[in-house]
């Protein structure tokens, strides 16, 4: 299995920054995409930002220019930079990874995710 773990959520207001950081461990063969994706109250889970192996990159529409998504594939660790949020941000974040645990065991790994609040 593939163990992620979040951190750096929290309490925000209106045009502040935070940055999320999500570390992978456990029985890692080969991890292929690791990214972000939120969940509001009432609300589907929708991608925030991905990142492949290669370095190329997806955002959401809404938070293109403002957020920055950047992977460390030595370390397994991925981040997410956020800047000018917004209340309409405010949401769970789940950190996401496509990954092996085996050549031929291939699944899609969560997080416990972490709060995001933007409110003054």
């Amino acid at each position: 299995q593939v163990q992620l773990v979040e951190s750096g959520g929290g309490l925000v207001q209106p045009g502040g920054s935070l940055r999320l950081s999500c570390a992978a461990s456990g029985s890692i063969f080969m991890i292929y995409a690791m990214g972000w994706y939120r969940q509001a109250p009432g609300k589907e889970r929708e991608l925030v930002a991905i990142m492949a192996t290669g370095g190329s990159t997806r955002y959401a529409d809404s938070v293109k220019g403002r957020f920055a998504i950047s992977r460390d594939n030595a370390k397994n660790t991925v981040l997410l930079e956020m800047n000018s949020l917004q209340p309409e941000d405010t949401a769970v974040y789940y950190c996401n990874a496509d990954a092996r645990t085996t050549p031929v065991r291939r699944g899609d790994y969560w997080g416990q995710g972490t709060q995001v609040t933007v409110s003054s």
